[in-house]
């Protein structure tokens, strides 16, 4: 009898938290569009945050709220985006493309060091040694910490030691940024042409006693540039892109080819009047 009882207990607890469990389901179900399923599969899940959003699902689901274009996404494939513009009923959308862009051109070869390192391949742990050996303080220290850091494949470190950007690889996902000691990199709208590869802070001979091809703050550029374009800030260009527009002229009388222009088929362009870099291999070390 007592066995029973026991099982009828058993049993009527067990129909109590069915009973519980479907109430609970009822009251607490949230009901999700299944074409956020359906964008997430068209979407790359590189989860990369180029898009702003914390990662492909949460831009699905924006997507699907009407909250974004599917063109935000530089990721995807032409294909991809025009499937998720017909599932939705939408249009692509217009988006400002962004890449990385390295503010330093002091290679190797036209930039001196003051020291031989000697140590583990990294620009964190090089920078943790004085700043690393180069002379100029805010100069690429050239171990490719920013090529490591790129899931993309977008970087990567030419013969003198200086990264190269493949914008046509680069989504702006910032990693680059967050990799490199001497914040050299910076996340920016492929459409600007015009662009300051130098972060130093000396002027005249000081910059080019420790690199060729550091802006020597001469202000050729501020004075050929369209009224408001470029203003010189602590002996460095600043560009103002929403002030006026510009053509690669602006460029042409640097001498040493400091400030670039990014032609879209061709890519980083110096000025007409740039001093040809000559040397080949790394420039020897100046001990001090």
């Amino acid at each position: 009898m007592s066995i029973l009882i026991a099982l009828a207990s058993l049993g009527g607890l067990t129909l109590l938290l069915v009973i519980m469990l479907i109430a609970a389901n009822k009251k607490l179900y949230v009901y999700e569009d299944p074409r956020i399923e359906q964008v997430g599969e068209l979407l790359p899940q590189a989860n990369c945050g180029a898009c702003g959003l914390a990662g492909c699902g949460q831009f699905a689901e924006s997507l699907v709220n009407g909250k974004v274009q599917p063109a935000l996404c530089s990721v995807n494939t032409p294909e991809n985006l025009e499937a998720i513009a017909s599932l939705l009923g939408v249009g692509l959308g217009e988006a400002n493309r962004k890449v990385a862009r390295l503010a330093c051109a002091g290679g190797s070869n036209v930039a001196v060091d003051r020291a031989h390192y000697e140590g583990i391949e990294s620009c964190q742990g090089m920078n943790l040694i004085g700043g690393g050996p180069k002379a100029c303080s805010w100069g690429c220290l050239g171990q490719g910490d920013c090529a490591v850091s790129c899931n993309f494949d977008a970087i990567e470190m030419n013969a003198n030691g200086l990264p190269v950007v493949n914008e046509n690889k680069c989504t702006g996902c910032g990693d680059c940024v967050s990799a490199c000691p001497k914040a050299l990199f910076e996340i920016v709208p492929q459409s600007e042409s015009l662009w300051v590869a130098c972060k130093s802070l000396e002027k005249g001979d000081q910059v080019l006693a420790h690199c060729e091809v550091g802006c020597s703050a001469c202000g050729k550029c501020e004075m050929d540039a369209p009224a408001g374009l470029i203003t010189m800030e602590h002996h460095l260009p600043v560009i103002h892109h929403q002030a006026a527009k510009a053509d690669k002229s602006v460029i042409d009388r640097c001498s040493t080819g400091a400030i670039l222009w990014f032609d879209p088929q061709v890519g980083p362009l110096r000025g007409d009047e740039s001093r040809k870099i000559i040397r080949k291999g790394a420039k020897p070390v100046q001990a001090t």
